[in-house]
């Protein structure tokens, strides 16, 4: 077994260390990362040979949950083992591959697993930073072809909070549950590669100020990783290889490879900056004809099948993108004629469906997202289950990409690693907005299904959920919208350009598609992630900058057509009503096995959630079983007070007295010297089971049982009954 060596450091008044030479010795490198008591285990191998037939690098990481990380075992009753990775694993897992994706080389064609496995969660520090440095640990010290390495940071702000240094590196899972700013950032000493954010309407100056305190706590991380690195390699007498990349397609014909690119010099632009191709819905793709031509005329040379498609393949693509690079840097020029910070065409429709609780339609440009919204009782709350223990989810976002959407015939599997991201990121833009839940206890699912894509139907998503959810009649507090800012730069980013609303031939080597979304006074949430080496402070406050420009011109068009919630429900949502019972109360709403909330539940179709505290909230699509249902309830809770007056009916008839059902679960004594004026021998005399008598409670005992007298009762109909039993007993007397 080789020598472990252990490397640690300070950070943020934490230990971080990184163990490495002791565990999964067969991986290509593998590191142990510990912050706390919160472990990873970062492997990665990479496969000896290229992979043929593709024309991409073949980067996957994966993050692996276990729930003894955490001390758990799985509460599903039939299966224990761990299952598919929840939604936060697989969050997390594509935050750390777009953090280190930037830093390989493209033409890269080995296969490259980078597995992150949760070994120990502490309950304080998040595996997502730890995870990201573990991977960014497991790359400097293989032998890959990678740039780095890098490091994160996570920067929070409370709420309620204005001091000269309000900022919080690290936080902890009980100093994050009031935030105000969740900022996690990745990069190196000079430049950012990666930023999630989820906030309360932060503004941008306060957003940059952020991101720059995170880079400036890298440092400690990056010089433990230096450290380690050059000492890896010394000790075990290695050099860092720095591999040639090969193409698949070096068999290739140089004579016919520079056919096709003169080919494209002379066509390219032609098709690119024809605005038929962005203005006309139905119109295919520029990017399509052009291949599809330059394949037409490979032809005519008589170019066999198979080479015609690997020179399409290897040229065509990177002449696409370079020539859309090149007039942007050189001439100011987009390919649809847009001006480098202008919005493609917008339009708005809302209730579009007329059986849905609320609907929108969001148009921009090429990019369709149909939105709909659906209500539910909190009973329908998503119940979440990890490492970090059990959550309930009230708000849901949903986000469908069909192969339709990109004119795309594809098998439909199961939700992919995109669709779970880009609905997160929606969520977690309108999250800051929803009511609170005693103000609004509705369970919300909003589902985007994007219907067409040409650009950032994530941040369409976003302006769909605002539309929507305003057309449900939900009291968002403000309206929400969400860009895509691009950029655009050579390859030592000597020059660059920032674009607003990127399309897709806009986003390729040297961009950045940095995702913003907010309301007319801050950020709710950031997604970036970039092709280049890295962005600079100035790229990024520029960046920030035109995103606000853009949203705030979004949001004028969404309020023009809706600008504040509908007043009232859609008819076919269902009507909750809320409100507390005593907590002791609670075994007799519900009643043995379930017996008398089951028979509510029967009777009015209502579905009924009852907390701890004594929160009782009722569902129902129609008003009167509604009704019926909080009447029931509040009837079997309530709490009984000496002098109250009841409409029973007569249950059982004892020799001593009558039992009276006062109300739905509750019944009280009438002693038979409480059923008139006079003295009465047989309680039949006076009532008869099945009577429907009115009665007053006249005492409470601690035990709960309830004295009533029907003498006592006054009104009308009890007075007859008292003569009755006058006149009877005159009658007897006389004999």
């Amino acid at each position: 077994m080789n020598k472990e060596k252990i490397y640690s450091c300070n950070w943020a008044g934490r230990e971080f260390t990184i163990k490495t030479g002791k565990l999964a010795q067969q991986t290509t490198s593998s590191v142990l990362a510990q912050y706390g008591g919160t472990v990873v285990l970062a492997t990665l191998v990479q496969s000896k040979e290229e992979r043929e037939g593709v024309n991409y690098f073949p980067l996957m990481v994966n993050l692996e949950e276990r729930f003894y990380a955490a001390g758990i075992i799985k509460g599903s009753r039939w299966i224990k083992r761990e299952g598919r990775p929840s939604d936060e694993a697989v969050l997390t897992g594509r935050m750390v591959d777009r953090a280190i994706r930037p830093l390989f080389d493209e033409e890269e064609r080995k296969d490259i697993q980078i597995i992150l496995s949760i070994l120990s969660v502490d309950q304080e520090n998040d595996y997502d930073i730890v995870s990201l440095i573990a991977a960014s640990a497991a790359l400097s010290i293989s032998n890959t072809n990678w740039k780095g390495p890098i490091a994160g940071a996570r920067i929070a702000i409370e709420d309620n909070k204005d001091i000269e240094d309000e900022f919080i590196v690290n936080p902890t899972y009980e100093q994050r549950k009031e935030n105000r700013l969740d900022l996690t950032v990745a990069g190196n000493r000079d430049k950012i590669i990666m930023i999630e954010t989820s906030s309360k309407e932060v503004g941008e100056e306060k957003i940059f100020q952020a991101i720059k305190r995170a880079k400036k706590e890298f440092e400690p991380i990056l010089n433990l990783l230096d450290r380690m690195k050059a000492d890896f390699f010394v000790s075990n007498n290695k050099k860092m290889i720095t591999i040639d990349n090969k193409t698949n397609n070096n068999d290739l014909n140089d004579e016919n490879i520079a056919k096709a690119e003169k080919w494209l010099e002379e066509n390219i632009s032609k098709y690119l900056f024809n605005k038929k191709y962005y203005e006309d819905v139905k119109e295919k793709s520029a990017a399509y004809d052009i291949k599809q031509n330059l394949d037409d005329y490979l032809e005519s040379l008589g170019i066999d099948k198979e080479e015609r498609q690997a020179i399409t393949n290897k040229i065509a693509d990177k002449a696409i993108k370079r020539e859309v690079s090149r007039a942007i840097l050189e001439e100011n020029k987009r390919v649809d004629g847009r001006a480098l910070d202008e919005i493609r065409k917008i339009s708005v429709e809302v209730g579009i469906l007329p059986r849905t609780h609320g609907s929108a339609l969001f148009n921009r440009g090429k990019t369709q997202v149909l939105s709909v919204t659906t209500l539910a009782g909190p009973g329908s709350q998503q119940y979440l289950e990890s490492v970090e223990g059990e959550s309930k989810k009230r708000y849901m976002h949903h986000y469908n990409f069909p192969p339709f959407c990109v004119n795309e015939v594809r098998p439909i599997f199961s939700v992919n690693r995109r669709e779970i991201g880009h609905g997160a990121l929606a969520e977690k833009a309108i999250i800051p907005l929803l009511p609170d839940q005693e103000k609004f206890p509705y369970t919300i699912r909003v589902v985007s299904e994007v219907l067409s894509s040409n650009g950032s139907s994530s941040m369409a998503s976003v302006c769909g959920s605002s539309l929507t959810l305003m057309d449900a009649g939900v009291p968002i507090k403000k309206a929400v919208a969400g860009i895509a800012i691009g950029l655009v730069s050579n390859k030592d980013m000597s020059q660059w350009k920032i674009l607003t609303d990127i399309q897709d031939l806009e986003d390729g080597e040297g961009g950045m598609d940095f995702k913003i979304a907010g309301t007319r006074d801050g950020i709710t949430a950031i997604q970036m992630d970039t092709k280049t080496l890295g962005l600079t402070d100035d790229i990024i406050k520029q960046a920030l900058e035109r995103g606000r420009k853009a949203r705030l011109e979004i949001l004028e068009k969404m309020n023009q057509v809706i600008d504040k919630p509908r007043l009232e429900l859609s008819p076919y949502a269902p009507r909750i009503i809320s409100f507390h019972i005593n907590p002791d109360k609670i075994r007799e709403v519900i009643g043995p096995n379930g017996k008398v909330i089951n028979k509510i539940i029967n009777e009015t179709g209502a579905t009924i959630d009852i907390e701890d505290d004594g929160l009782v909230t009722i569902c129902s699509v129609n008003k009167d079983e509604l009704k019926k249902a909080v009447d029931y309830i509040k009837d079997i809770a309530r709490e009984f007070k000496v002098g109250e007056e009841f409409t029973g009916t007569v249950k059982e008839i004892l020799d001593f007295g009558a039992i009276v059902e006062i109300a739905p679960g509750h019944e009280g004594m009438v002693h038979i010297s409480e059923l008139s004026n006079h003295r009465v021998e047989k309680v039949e005399d006076i009532v008869k089971v099945g009577q429907i008598i009115t009665v007053k409670i006249i005492d409470v005992n601690q035990n709960g049982r309830i004295r009533l007298s029907l003498r006592q009762a006054g009104n009308n109909r009890q007075q007859k009954i008292f003569k009755k039993g006058n006149n009877f007993y005159k009658r007897k007397n006389n004999r």
